[in-house]
């Protein structure tokens, strides 16, 4: 495995680079930057942009708008979008639901709905989780049973994030209650306007609204809207969760706030000095940049190893990657409240503009912080993710 980019790649790198810091407006960078709340507009102003430069969906099929990359170019793509604090395409979009359809939905469900789905002229919500059903995502009850040219749905989703703005939701619902859990479940689309789904937020402890519960009561879905084949929903929703644990990782990102962390602490006043000259800090940070390189190596043995898997079944490395990846973007935050110190501590009002306390961007730094530690848990849970490296690769 070669851990040099070639002249070729290098000349890729910069070109998307070039994209990054001169099409997406500095406002929005600087809000991802810092981790602060972005809004409805944020995102959808950065991915149609994307999506103008022909680069919000280059992981789909080539005659749906991707790109005929090699696994380095993606992965190049995917380090430098985080790097440069751009907002990715919405990755209930491009990295979930739009794989789906290309590869298992039928031609007229791929006509109707990627094209929309790319340009987000369609916002996708994800419709896995519910109570009692997060990292055992098999034990779902939402049920839908078939009535003549429909499927009548019943049951709760939880933790659907951004679901307050979606149009259409993809969910995973149980169509043969008696069949072993991993089976009898299959893969709709419903638009989010259908009588009887009602959104219902989730405040988090940092104050925002990012996640919702939604209630199916006796909604109408009609049959043309499953994916695939009834009763096969769990195989096209592993194949979904290995794409979002791959780029879990979120390697870039660690890479930007590392960048940092170390920006910050060099300004930071500590003793007679600055924070970077203490040398507990920085061997945390060190070790932190040890972690992370190591990370990045196996992220690029996964790249490798794509040329030769078949595209539809998933890499239980993906889990590796998964946990590594959610423990160092959980020490970024970290590191950043001990640079901040006391000036961490306020929490910003959602409701009013309130001057902010000590440095400009120190505000942030909670609510990051809280924020991140959801990592470990979402696109399942570590633990399970040790279970599947258990199963997978020590036979257990």
């Amino acid at each position: 495995m070669e851990l040099r980019y070639t002249p070729e790649e290098v000349a890729f790198r910069d070109e998307l680079r070039q994209v990054f810091q001169t099409k997406i407006p500095a406002e929005i960078r600087r809000k991802v930057s810092e981790g602060r709340h972005l809004e409805r507009e944020d995102i959808a102003t950065a991915h149609r942009i994307l999506h103008a430069e022909g680069l919000a969906t280059p992981n789909w099929p080539v005659q749906w708008g991707g790109k005929d990359w090699t696994p380095v170019q993606r992965y190049i793509y995917t380090e430098e979008i985080q790097r440069n604090a751009v907002p990715m395409p919405l990755s209930f979009n491009v990295a979930m639901v739009g794989p789906v359809i290309a590869n298992f939905a039928r031609e007229e469900q791929k006509k109707k709905f990627l094209p929309a789905t790319a340009s987000l002229d369609i916002w996708w919500a994800q419709g896995f989780s519910e109570p009692g059903a997060g990292s055992d995502l098999a034990s779902l009850k939402t049920s839908a049973r078939r009535e003549g040219d429909h499927y009548v749905v019943n049951g709760q989703k939880t933790w659907t994030t951004l679901g307050q703005h979606a149009d259409w939701i993809f969910l995973l619902v149980r169509t043969d209650p008696a069949a072993k859990k991993q089976q009898g479940i299959s893969f709709l689309l419903a638009d989010m306007k259908t009588p009887g789904i009602t959104v219902r937020p989730i405040i988090t402890i940092d104050g925002a609204h990012e996640v919702n519960e939604v209630f199916f009561d006796e909604v109408k879905v009609p049959v043309e809207n499953l994916v695939g084949e009834e009763n096969k929903g769990w195989d096209y929703a592993k194949f979904l969760l290995s794409n979002e644990r791959t780029n879990i990782a979120r390697i870039g990102l660690s890479k930007e706030k590392l960048a940092r962390v170390k920006e910050r602490a060099k300004e930071t006043p500590a003793g007679d000095g600055t924070l970077w000259d203490d040398p507990d800090f920085r061997r945390r940070v060190a070790i932190a940049e040890i972690e992370l390189k190591a990370l990045e190596i196996t992220q690029m043995r996964v790249v490798a190893a794509q040329r030769t898997r078949a595209a539809d079944k998933p890499d239980p490395n993906s889990s590796i990657l998964k946990i590594k990846g959610s423990e160092l973007q959980q020490m970024t935050t970290e590191l950043m409240v001990t640079v901040a110190g006391p000036y961490a501590a306020p929490m910003p009002s959602h409701s009013h503009n309130e001057p902010p306390v000590g440095p400009e961007w120190a505000d942030a730094v909670a609510p990051q912080f809280f924020n991140f530690r959801k990592v470990s848990i979402y696109g399942g849970s570590n633990e399970i993710q040790r279970n599947i490296i258990a199963k997978a690769f020590l036979g257990l």
